[in-house]
Order: C-alpha cells, then sequence, then structure tokens
C-alpha cells in the first residue's frame, strides 16, 4: 500500500513540472455527506501537490472535478445538468474534467456519461480516488479519456495528501463501506463492504491536528459504532483514546447505527468529558413495520428503549435524528408511530427527507410506491412538528451559560462571531476575531429558529 502511495507522489511531482508557471487553477463540487467533503478535501491535497490552487469560480477553473453522491434522486439530475453547463467551457478553455464518488459506482450513470457527455475525461470511482494524480498525468500526456472504476472493494491508502477546508474542525474517517444493505440504500453497492483503519492511524492523524491548532475532531464512517480495530479494539476504545489527546476540546461522531449503540459505547460517552452529548441517532421510521421492511434490524420499541437508557446514563444528553418519508407501503398509521417517536424523544435537530428510489436497492422492486403527493403531504405534516418542538426547545437556552467552540465570523452578519454549543446549536455573538479557535461562555440572551444569540461572560 506504500508503495502505491509513493507511485502517486510521483505522479504528483510529474503533473508539478507540466504546469510549472502557468498559474492553473482547479475548482471541485462537492455533493453528498461529510464523507464525501473529507474525500474532496483530499482531492484538493492532491491537486495542490500536482500544482493547481484553488478557486470558488467554476469558470476559472484549468480542472474541474465532481465529487458525486447517488444517495438522492435529484443528485443525478443535478450532476448531468452542471456537466452540461462545462461543454462550453470545455471547448473554449480546454479544461480537464474528472467525476468521481458514489455515482460512478452505478453503472447505469457510467454507461450515461460515455453516451451522452464524451467530453468528460477522466472517470474514477470510490476506490480509486488516490489515483487521481495518475489519471490526470495520463490525460496531459496523452489526451485519451480515463475510466478508473474498480467494482471490487479498494483498499485503506493511508498518506494521501489532505487540504482542509476549516482551521478549526476537521474531520477524520475512520472506515469506509457499510455491512447493513438497507433495503433504500445504495451505499454497500457503491462504497463496499466495511473496512476500519488502524487505531494507530487514525490517532497518528488527530495528534497531527491537535498540533496544528485543531479543535473539534469528527469521527466520520458510514456505521461508527461498528468500528473494528483488531484485537478486539472496538468505537468505545477509540472514543476513550481520543479523548486524551491533548489540545483537542470537542469530539463528535456520524454516523453511529442504532443497533451497534452497546454499552460500552454509552459508557464511553458518559465518561469522556470532551466527546459531544448530542447523538445522532438516525431512526428513519417510527414504524417497527417499515423498519423491518427497510431491514434496520430494531424495532421502535428497541429504539425509544435505547434512547431511555442513554437519558438515564449520560448527563445532559440530547439526540439528533435521520427520518424517512413515505417508504413503500408506509400507511397512515405508520407515519403517525413515526409522529409519536419525535415527540416522544424530542430531538435536538431532524434531518428530513422525503424517499426516493434509488436504482439497484431492494426498496426500488417493491411494488407499493406512495405517491408523490402523500409523500409531501406528510413530509409538511413531520416538518410541522418538528419546527413547532424546536420552537419549544430552543427557549430552554434562554439564561443558561453555554461553552462555544468559536468557528469564526458569521456569514449572514460579519460583524458577528459564531460557534456551536455542545448540542450542536449554532450560537452568534458580539467578540473580536482573535477569539476564533478558541472556547468561549456564552450567556444565551435570546433564540431564534435556527440559532442562538449569545454575550460574552
Amino acid at each position: 500500500m506504500k508503495n502505491e502511495i509513493d507511485k502517486q507522489y510521483e505522479y504528483m511531482e510529474k503533473v508539478n513540472k507540466i504546469n510549472e508557471g502557468q498559474n492553473l487553477q482547479y475548482a471541485i463540487y462537492t455533493m453528498g455527506c461529510q464523507l464525501n467533503e473529507n474525500d474532496s478535501e483530499k482531492i484538493s491535497g492532491m491537486l495542490e501537490k500536482m500544482g493547481y490552487s484553488k478557486t470558488e469560480d467554476i469558470k476559472k477553473a484549468d480542472i474541474v472535478v465532481f465529487n458525486t453522491c447517488c444517495v438522492r434522486e435529484n443528485a443525478e439530475d443535478k450532476l448531468f445538468g452542471k456537466i452540461g453547463e462545462m461543454k462550453k467551457q470545455k471547448e473554449e478553455k480546454g479544461t480537464i474534467i474528472a467525476i468521481g464518488g458514489c455515482m460512478m459506482q452505478e453503472e447505469h450513470i457510467v454507461e450515461k456519461l460515455n453516451k451522452s457527455y464524451p467530453f468528460v475525461d477522466i472517470i474514477f470511482g470510490t476506490h480509486t480516488m488516490h489515483k487521481l494524480s495518475e489519471d490526470v498525468y495520463h490525460i496531459l500526456e496523452k489526451r485519451a479519456k480515463i475510466q478508473d472504476v474498480i467494482t471490487i472493494d479498494g483498499e485503506i491508502y493511508e498518506g494521501i495528501p489532505i487540504k482542509r477546508n476549516d482551521k478549526t474542525k476537521a474531520s477524520v474517517t475512520i472506515m469506509y463501506g457499510c455491512n447493513n444493505f438497507c433495503t433504500y440504500c445504495i451505499v454497500p453497492y457503491v462504497r463496499g463492504r466495511e473496512r476500519s483503519r488502524t487505531p494507530n492511524d487514525i490517532l497518528k492523524e488527530i495528534k497531527e491536528l491537535a498540533n496544528e491548532g485543531y479543535k473539534e475532531i469528527t469521527l466520520l464512517g458510514q456505521n461508527v459504532n461498528s468500528y473494528d480495530g483488531g484485537n478486539g479494539y472496538k468505537f468505545s476504545n477509540l472514543l476513550r483514546d481520543v479523548n486524551k489527546i491533548e489540545g483537542i476540546e470537542k469530539i463528535r461522531f456520524v454516523s453511529p447505527h442504532p443497533k451497534d449503540f452497546k454499552e460500552d459505547v454509552i459508557d464511553a460517552i458518559k465518561d469522556c468529558e470532551k466527546v459531544s452529548k448530542i447523538i445522532h441517532l438516525p431512526l428513519q421510521s417510527g414504524s417497527s413495520n417499515i423498519l423491518k421492511k427497510m431491514n434496520r434490524r430494531y424495532t421502535k420499541e428497541q429504539y425509544l428503549s435505547l434512547v431511555k437508557r442513554m437519558k438515564e446514563k449520560i448527563q445532559n444528553v440530547v439526540f439528533s435524528t435521520d427520518i424517512i418519508v413515505g417508504f413503500p407501503e408506509e400507511t397512515e398509521e405508520d407515519f403517525e408511530d413515526t409522529l409519536d417517536v419525535v415527540r416522544k424523544v424530542n430531538f435536538e435537530q431532524v434531518f428530513m427527507f422525503i424517499y426516493s428510489r434509488r436504482v439497484g436497492t431492494p426498496a426500488d422492486k417493491m411494488e407499493a410506491q406512495i405517491p408523490e403527493g402523500i409523500k409531501h403531504e406528510r413530509f409538511n405534516r413531520l416538518k410541522e412538528l418538528v419546527e413547532s418542538m424546536m420552537e419549544e426547545n430552543n427557549k430552554k437556552y434562554i439564561g443558561t451559560i453555554q461553552s462555544v467552540l468559536v468557528e469564526g465570523k458569521s456569514k449572514n452578519n460579519p460583524n458577528m462571531l459564531t460557534g456551536r454549543t455542545d448540542s450542536n446549536k449554532v450560537v452568534v455573538f458580539e467578540g473580536k476575531e482573535d477569539l476564533i479557535n478558541t472556547v468561549v461562555d456564552l450567556k444565551i440572551v435570546s433564540e431564534h429558529m435556527w440559532y442562538l444569540k449569545g454575550e460574552i461572560m
């Protein structure tokens, strides 16, 4: 594996020499989850080693990389629309167009790209991202289209350069792939089966980030709490070891699976003061009937029992979740079960999605697909409930003191600073720029739907 990365560094150097003195720029269009965003940071790292500098203006880019996601149906429409817009730029500027990520592991997508968008230069998959420098070199030297996709599970490659987008928070992937095969999800087919990084490699990366001044770490994986570091080393061990790293102030993780939330993980969250006490616990549906059809391997009652155990063990614990509305065969009674769980758990955040069919998944073949009108009507009812509860939830923060990691200036008001509470609530407040990347205590003075307002103590 080390030899493979050494080889890629040689290609980075070769491309760098070809590009020398040309002031070439790159742009990355990232679709999808935090894992995709982390991959894009690695793509940035490789491109900068090749002599390209980043631009936010895609029209100025000499190479454009689309890092795709295939979880939702409209992602395809979005990608093909963007690629279509690139044709004129390709003709006028000779921009290199590369498309990678999960969508490239779907045969029908690659076939459509080859047929309808022949001007695309590079197609690479989730298991061959590390070879981007080699692909770019061959494009520059041979001007021949590259298709670099493998269907077998890829290796875990350490040492890929990374250019992070943030100076305060960093995400660290701890594992790749998924073994769960939820019937609505394409991820196991495009990301492969679970492969965990070694504890030493993960801890080494986090220690380096701490030395560089990073304060918050988010541990990433399709199913983080099934992490297996070997020799009995589990996710709970990793949490405890990251908690000991000096300089790191806050630890978050996404996404866990309720079926893998064993007592050792709950105890680690309770014991580790740096681990955030907001737990993302994907529900997907509150109906045991639908959960079975989704192959989630827990019931409504088991989910609520898990929440109850965590609330009893972990002081001030709160929850966020994912919910899919309109899964095939979902009845009104099933949907009412979902609303019931939302009321009982009282989530801090709910990420809501209307079910969309994904080619290649078992759910796509289910006969009783829910009409779009019913899906949207249920989604709106869920949204109304969540927003009414959020408004009530926010009031409990007024007058409290919250420890907040200051992330930077507010995007909506550059005269204000912004950060997040332990429970992931956005807080804006007045303060000097030298507070950025520090932890401050704020008194919450008012609440708004999507943020809180604080004052420095």
